[in-house]
């Protein structure tokens, strides 16, 4: 499929893996609407691409429908690209000290991480299968965000690991589904990149956390994430797996 003059949607747009792809995407020709919790700045990176932006909490299935009605109402036509970026990292033993739980936790993150996903999957695909295919039979694409954790899931990420899961496990069946309608789903499990996640850590914890990538020795960019989905998006072959982009890198235990 090619990305000029399409309609994409990216959730977690407003910084890290989700604002490079926008913006890659946008200077490719598309039309980019841009869906996040953060409202400032998602305007800011919509303001700066000529898109538009929608406060979300994608863990809202009603709200991701209408804010999908609200893109396809702004630009006329339903998304063929849709993205899902959006994604929080919180940690914490399944029982920790004193006997402490975390369900709380766990149940935050997958309805995030692997709900959100699937909310905007479900409602994204539901448009897309009214729209004329393309050449080739194409009418969309869907790529979500898994995590290398979903291998390598480290100490204190079970919730994490078990959201990204979800979302790789969830990418072949769903590609499935939607094959016979031309619509293809992907799923890029990123591994240790430069994202406001990462940002927050102490310099000597990034440090140590660098040397165990092999090569390139350094945290990904956005922009590396960004060119993946370039290429799953105009590459009509690529369907129903997860690409691990993470530079050799194998998590250890902690």
């Amino acid at each position: 499929m090619r990305i000029e003059n399409e309609i994409a949607l990216v959730t977690g747009g407003g910084s890290g893996l989700g604002a490079a792809t926008a913006q890659h995407l946008a200077k490719a020709g598309a039309k980019v609407a841009i869906l996040d919790f953060d409202a400032e700045r998602a305007t800011a990176v919509a303001g700066s691409i000529g898109g538009v932006s929608i406060k979300i909490d994608v863990s809202d299935a009603d709200a991701v429908d209408h804010a999908i009605s609200e893109v396809e109402s702004h630009f006329g036509s339903a998304p063929r690209i849709a993205i899902s970026c959006a994604g929080i990292g919180l940690a914490a033993r399944i029982v920790g000290r004193e006997g402490k739980t975390s369900f709380d936790v766990f149940d935050r993150t997958l309805k995030v991480n692997l709900y959100g996903s699937y909310h905007v999957m479900t409602h994204a695909a539901r448009r897309m299968m009214e729209l004329d295919p393309l050449d080739g039979g194409e009418r969309g694409v869907i790529i979500n965000t898994a995590s290398v954790a979903f291998q390598d899931g480290q100490l204190g990420q079970a919730a994490y690991a078990a959201s990204k899961g979800g979302i790789a496990s969830m990418c072949l069946p769903a590609a499935r589904e939607f094959a016979r309608f031309g619509i293809r789903v992907m799923a890029i499990a990123p591994g240790l990149f430069h994202t406001p996640m990462m940002e927050g850590l102490p310099e000597e914890v990034a440090e140590q956390i660098t040397r165990n990538i092999p090569f390139p020795d350094r945290l990904g960019l956005p922009e590396e994430y960004a060119l993946l989905a370039d290429q799953i998006i105009t590459n009509p072959y690529l369907n129903g797996t997860t690409i691990r982009l993470d530079g050799a890198v194998r998590l250890p235990p902690r």
